[in-house]
């Protein structure tokens, strides 16, 4: 078993470490690589026809596929499901909207989407996963149609994105809906600064049609406790309004929409089966990687998220 300490693994997630590497590649590499020495791994499954796990038959299907010596345990019929059938198309759904822009530290909340993302894309691309990507504003401006070669492309959109204008949700998910049409795993990462009862809404439709969603929902720090003390002129980051406040008059008020707003996305994405894990910017993407990795493991039928491990190496 690879072990490493919490601190060696530390080293390897934190955004403010990561944000000093220029290639995204490597960052991905790095992150991924890192954060798998911790885990117990077992033997990945091979090539993309090894045999992966059952299914129970189906009239239609193939009889020859059939396994019986599970049948004659069971008494029942299994059809052998092979790993080109378990693999998946994963979409990237990043937030590039102006209000991902803010940082109060080193790094912006684009910045640590853009590292996640990048990340989850390296891990998901070991898996012999087909990767693709739906960078957003008010519109895609960024799409990369999943496929198993992609994931360069992929990573080199991702490092192309920048934040500047006001965000909207019609226009990507109508861009979504209408192009991502195979079952698969739509990853959304985004400051979900909109209406919790429309995101989850259009969210669940694609839970309807038989895809499933994780959102990763990135706040700043400073936009979860609110320490500012001296008054100033705040501006909104899409918008660009400029607000004057009182700090002192608005973090009680502040603090209790914030977490009304977090407790919404959170309700109404578990009504709608859309995983959901809020993140702070400034933590190591530990905590994203390990929800994810349980999110896939229970997709694929199991219990216990340290038997995934990275499918030998991506991108070279």
């Amino acid at each position: 078993m690879a072990t490493s300490s919490p601190a060696a693994r530390a080293s390897f997630l934190d955004p403010v470490i990561l944000a000093r590497i220029d290639n995204l590649q490597l960052l991905a590499r790095t992150v991924v690589e890192g954060f798998m020495q911790g885990i117990h791994r077992s033997p990945f499954l091979g090539v993309s026809m090894d045999f992966a796990e059952h299914r129970p038959y189906m009239p239609g299907d193939d009889i020859r596929r059939i396994d019986w010596r599970l049948y004659a345990r069971t008494d029942r019929f299994y059809i052998k499901q092979f790993e080109a059938e378990t693999n998946a198309d994963v979409a990237f759904l990043l937030d590039t909207s102006a209000s991902m822009g803010y940082g109060s530290g080193e790094i912006t909340k684009l910045d640590y989407g853009r590292f996640l993302t990048a990340s989850l894309a390296w891990f998901s691309a070991g898996q012999k996963d087909r990767v693709g990507l739906y960078a957003f504003d008010s519109d895609v401006v960024e799409h990369v149609r999943p496929s198993v070669a992609h994931l360069e492309k992929v990573l080199h959109a991702v490092a192309r994105v920048r934040a500047q204008r006001e965000g909207g949700w019609d226009r990507p998910l109508d861009r979504v809906g209408s192009t991502f049409r195979r079952r698969g795993i739509l990853v959304v990462v985004s400051d979900f600064y909109h209406d919790p009862d429309e995101i989850s809404e259009r969210l669940g439709f694609f839970r309807a049609q038989g895809h499933d969603v994780v959102a990763f929902h990135i706040l700043d720090p400073a936009e979860i406790d609110f320490p500012f003390v001296q008054a100033a002129n705040f501006q909104d980051l899409e918008t660009r309004e400029l607000l004057p406040v009182k700090p002192e008059k608005l973090v009680g008020a502040y603090r209790k929409q914030v977490g009304t707003h977090i407790d919404a996305l959170g309700r109404l994405f578990g009504k709608q089966q859309v995983d959901y894990v809020l993140l702070n910017s400034a933590e190591p993407l530990d905590e994203a990687l390990y929800a994810y990795l349980v999110f896939r493991q229970h997709r694929r039928g199991g219990s216990d998220p340290a038997r995934m491990a990275l499918g030998g190496s991506v991108g070279g």
